[in-house]
């Protein structure tokens, strides 16, 4: 299982989110978005619709729409009613229950970084499972760190 730590630096979670979430469906798989605050899951909600005029990002929230025929489901907690074996934490909270996932992407600001650090220390003795810090350079590209 990978988990991809993304320290947002220079790009907010609407400008990262969409390009993760295309290249999961891009791939044949499935997502599954988790923010536990409501106005959080609404904006991403109105984002994914939004975000770019020549894309199309299908999906619901949990419990508004056939849940198990969604490419990507926003939910405020770990439950991947669409069968999604990738999942997006982006409210900067790590969740144990992402570890049951293929993939996990963890993103958090500078406001969630001691918290992330405290996740990294806590999968580093996990078997099973790779870490990648990403962050962002000057032109705003990812870069893995460690």
């Amino acid at each position: 299982m990978q988990v991809d730590f993304y320290h947002l630096t220079l790009m907010p979670i609407e400008r990262v989110l969409p390009r993760i979430a295309e290249r999961v469906l891009v791939s044949a798989q499935r997502l599954l978005i988790v923010a536990a605050d409501e106005g959080q899951r609404a904006a991403i909600d109105k984002l994914l619709w939004e975000y770019a005029p020549e894309s199309f990002l299908p999906h619901a929230c949990l419990g508004a729409a056939d849940d198990a025929s969604q490419p990507i489901l926003i939910a405020a907690d770990v439950n991947a009613a669409n069968a999604a074996r990738h999942i997006a934490l982006v409210d900067g909270e790590w969740r144990d229950e992402a570890l049951v996932f293929d993939r996990a992407f963890h993103f958090f600001d500078e406001d969630r970084i001691a918290a992330a650090r405290s996740a990294w220390k806590a999968l580093a003795g996990r078997d099973g499972v790779e870490r990648r810090y990403w962050k962002q350079n000057e032109d705003g590209r990812w870069e893995q760190a460690a």
